[in-house]
């Protein structure tokens, strides 16, 4: 009996001003070790730097690639164009600095079918090209970066609450009408949520990892984190009962933190052991997340650190509930179905 083909896949890139990484990225999707047909939907934002060229160069060296438009420049607005604009069965999220392991998509395939999941995923394997950006990586791969979240620091594999980025079956996008497009941040998690509430299985392998570069400086690390923080409390107002310890570990700290400056100035200067407890903690937890790296790359890990706990904790303390009040008021964007052919 002859072997059945692959089915088709559709990768759809939300991009922005990605000129440093997007000519790699494609590379690393268009190299893909799968038999399957393919095409790569790059939906463009109202870039600043070489993007729109370096896109333009890439659909006329590969007829696998295409382009459409995002004016908003907002992250759900660009998956949902792409998603409309692609054809396939199986929708493949990678990001504009993202680079995707050799068997990344057949294994995902194989994964859909093995579990019957309607979304699988796995590692964002954070990897730095300076010492910065090491830094970030290292501290984003620590559990004293992330807690326990299985998609940045490895695990078993099984059911998740969410997963990085993530490989679906389109008609789980058609059903729930793909992403929000209210959610400028955590767009994943939220999505990722309904599929659940829908009883629909989101499955995290190990097996999976996607190469990620982390932001490049203090001042973009913050504002990342701090916007991560300000939609995770949105998706807690949207979505009672979706909140966790983790989640409220950063806000936690941060109060702690400001609390202990101001009685130490005001009362007294023991209350500055608590900033100091946690300048300690992370700098001890600094040694084990940045083994191996350059000692440049080491020393800058505590700064990662502190970074991502308190623009994060910032974020999530103070996210607007107009937010929450915009999302429920306009909480399913329509994603029309296209031809899915075969199914997998």
């Amino acid at each position: 009996m002859p072997q059945q083909q692959p089915p088709a896949v559709s990768v759809i890139m939300p991009v922005l001003n990605e000129e440093r990484h997007l000519r790699a990225s494609v590379r690393h999707i268009l190299q893909q070790e799968y038999a399957g047909e393919m095409e790569v939907v790059i939906a463009l934002g109202p870039s600043t730097d070489r993007t729109d060229e370096i896109a333009a160069e890439l659909v006329a060296e590969d007829p696998r690639v295409h382009t459409v438009p995002n004016p908003t420049g907002r992250t759900p607005a660009a998956l949902n164009a792409a998603i409309q604009a692609s054809h396939h069965p199986v929708v493949v999220r990678v990001d504009g600095h993202g680079m995707l392991s050799p068997n990344y998509i057949a294994t995902a395939v194989r994964l859909l079918e093995e579990t019957g999941a309607q979304n699988v995923g796995g590692i964002m394997h954070a990897e730095g090209e300076n010492a910065w950006e090491e830094a970030v990586a290292a501290a984003m791969t620590s559990r004293i970066g992330v807690g326990n979240a299985a998609f940045h620091t490895g695990g078993a594999a099984g059911p998740a609450e969410t997963v990085f980025l993530g490989v679906f079956r389109r008609e789980v996008l058609e059903q729930q009408g793909g992403y929000n497009v209210e959610f400028i941040r955590a767009q994943d998690w939220e999505l990722n949520f309904r599929i659940r509430e829908a009883g629909g299985l989101v499955w995290f392998s190990p097996e999976l990892r996607v190469q990620y570069r982390p932001r490049p400086s203090v001042k973009a690390l913050a504002k990342q984190y701090k916007d991560y923080g300000r939609w995770r409390h949105v998706v807690a107002r949207y979505h009672s009962g979706s909140i966790n310890a983790r989640y409220l570990a950063p806000p936690t700290a941060l109060c702690a933190i400001a609390a202990g400056v101001v009685v130490g100035v005001a009362v007294t200067p023991w209350a500055f052991l608590v900033p100091a407890a946690y300048a300690a903690a992370i700098t001890a937890g600094s040694v084990p997340a940045g083994k191996g790296l350059s000692a440049k790359a080491r020393v800058q890990i505590p700064l990662a650190l502190a970074t991502m706990h308190m623009s994060w904790g910032w974020g999530f303390l103070t996210s607007p509930r107009s937010l929450a009040r915009r999302v429920i008021a306009s909480r399913r964007p329509a994603v029309q179905a296209d031809e899915a052919g075969a199914q997998v």
